[in-house]
């Protein structure tokens, strides 16, 4: 009897369909799905959810919502690489929502600050200066996958914040 070393890239009938919980969150909901550029989907699918929970419930519930996608996005990031057999799935978009809902941390509910945020989030979350680059390169697994989008958020915040404080 031999044995079989089981093949690191699961076959197509083992892959999650798109009803599987980690495959829900991990694309928020099917946006990293999109057709080209899944963050920049993600990004902009974000955007509602966070108008939303500020507009019912504040800015402390915004925060707190980042808080609780980071931690729901490390799990299900981490499950999704699992299921996959690949490192960092370019449709695993939860990532981008937690890092765009800390921009808005900064921004009024106003469309125009919206934009400005998404398009601050975008250029940090691609330019990935340090330390977002070296998170990008050095963590690994679903805290990684996130990690690396929370401090271009981080950035994006503060950028959003000066602009607002002197424009």
């Amino acid at each position: 009897m031999t044995d079989q070393i089981p093949s690191q890239t699961p076959s197509e009938s083992q892959k999650p369909g798109f009803l599987h919980p980690h495959v829900l969150i991990s694309t928020w909901f099917g946006a990293g799905l999109m057709p080209k550029a899944p963050g920049t989907w993600g990004s902009l699918a974000a955007l509602p959810f966070g108008w939303l929970i500020v507009s019912q419930w504040g800015y402390t519930a915004l925060a707190v919502a980042s808080l609780l996608v980071f931690l729901v996005g490390c799990w299900s990031s981490s499950a999704y690489v699992s299921m996959t057999g690949r490192e960092d799935p370019g449709e695993v978009v939860v990532d981008e929502v937690a890092g765009q809902w800390i921009v808005l941390l900064a921004a009024p509910l106003d469309p125009i600050a919206y934009v400005g945020a998404f398009l601050l989030f975008r250029f940090f979350d691609i330019l990935k200066p340090w330390p977002v680059s070296m998170a990008d390169e050095n963590i690994k697994g679903g805290f990684g996958i996130m990690f690396d989008d929370v401090l271009a958020g981080v950035y994006g915040v503060a950028v959003l914040a000066l602009i607002l404080e002197f424009f």
